[in-house]
């Protein structure tokens, strides 16, 4: 059973959601991702960023983005960017989210509603 090799829930990780299982490390979400078959949602984030945390505050009062964190993904949150440029394909900026397949390639085409920062998302974004 993969759910019993998981890391600990790390409780209320920095407010994102309660019942979600957090990875710790982007090199620990890319061993779980490729190891369950699940795709890897990276979020860059900074605690001092307004849309950082409107975005959390949706992100995390939103149940179905909540179900789909939970059961759907390997779920990473970070405050520093990680040496793989993959994961910043047009600069470095928060709000960010990226994911990676579980053949561990970096989506690059799953991208949001904003030509200027393609991976960005707003509380209003999520619906999508």
């Amino acid at each position: 059973n993969i759910q019993n090799t998981f890391p600990t829930r790390a409780l209320a990780k920095s407010g994102w959601g309660d019942d979600i299982t957090w990875v710790q490390t982007y090199e620990e979400g890319l061993f779980y991702a490729q190891k369950s078959r699940k795709p890897l949602m990276v979020i860059h984030h900074l605690e001092d960023c307004q849309y950082s945390q409107a975005l959390k505050k949706v992100f995390a009062q939103n149940e179905e983005i909540q179900e789909m964190a939970q059961n759907k993904f390997i779920m990473l949150n970070l405050m520093h960017e990680t040496t793989d440029k993959n994961l910043s394909p047009d600069g470095q900026y928060v709000p960010r989210i990226m994911f990676v397949d579980p053949s561990l390639t970096v989506r690059a085409d799953i991208a949001g509603r904003y030509s200027n920062r393609l991976y960005t998302y707003e509380p209003r974004d999520l619906p999508l």
